[in-house]
């Protein structure tokens, strides 16, 4: 009898497990703007990822993380309405009516999913504003300590980016990716918008009012990549590094598989 039922509930588990979905898993590929076009707060300035010799890493990249098999690519590119939208340059980038673009968009995103023979790219960014003027105005008119810690949340970034320059000085594209998607340097440069939460006092609250804007911003782009992510599939999100924190916490909350870029990128 013992017998029967051991074997009864080994058949219940295999159903079960069976009709379970498996969790997407979605690799969070935190990168630079590469055409360096000056719209953050802090900017780097990187060489001609065009260059031959760049372009060769660049497909070194693709190659290497087309070995994750990732059956959708999704990227920094403008979302229309509350879902992720097809990105439309994708479609002449196939044809070769693309004009070149030092975009990462284009030269990681694309190259990817064309590798990968995909249809479609998608984008899910959605536009905000970062009220960090305010803060300024705020730090000056309080003075110390709140100018000096200004400075220093500042200096932990630039330190960051000057990290990211002397890699590429020396380096690959593929080792500074890993020097950006390294998971403590992801958690380091989220004590910027952790520290601007001290710039408030009874009277104003621009710190507070900075990172409600920010995790707003990054609570919408989440909801649109959660719009086109199913179980089974495999995501690369290939997004500005600023928001590689909060798009790692919203794969964790989604209960998705978290895969590190940096086990895929070439050494």
């Amino acid at each position: 009898m013992r017998a029967i039922f051991h074997c009864v509930l080994a058949t219940v588990l295999v159903l079960l497990c069976a009709g379970t979905p498996r969790a997407a898993e979605v690799m969070i590929l935190g990168v630079w703007h590469m055409d360096g076009p000056g719209r953050d707060l802090h900017n780097l300035a990187s060489d001609d990822v065009l260059l031959p010799k760049r372009q060769r890493e660049l497909a070194d990249i693709a190659e290497a993380l087309a070995r994750f098999g990732p059956t959708k690519v999704v990227v920094e590119s403008p979302a229309a309405g509350d879902a992720a939208t097809k990105v439309e340059k994708y479609s002449r980038y196939l044809d070769g009516e693309l004009a070149q673009s030092r975009n990462e968009v284009v030269q990681i995103g694309f190259r990817l999913a064309n590798l990968m023979r995909l249809p479609d790219v998608w984008g899910i960014d959605v536009e905000g504003t970062l009220p960090y003027e305010a803060v300024q105005r705020f730090a000056r008119r309080k003075g110390s300590p709140y100018r000096e810690h200004l400075d220093a949340l500042n200096a932990s970034v630039e330190r960051l980016l000057d990290g990211l320059t002397r890699v590429l000085k020396s380096g690959t594209l593929a080792d500074a990716l890993r020097y950006l998607n390294d998971a403590a340097r992801i958690e380091r440069y989220a004590a910027f918008y952790a520290g601007m939460q001290q710039f408030a006092d009874a009277a104003a609250q621009p710190g507070p009012d900075l990172v409600a804007s920010w995790q707003a911003r990054n609570a919408e782009i989440c909801a649109r990549l959660a719009s086109v992510v199913r179980s089974r599939d495999r995501v690369v999100v290939v997004f500005g590094f600023g928001h590689a924190y909060e798009l790692r916490r919203c794969v964790r909350e989604a209960r998705w598989q978290l895969v590190e870029a940096s086990e895929y990128l070439p050494k």
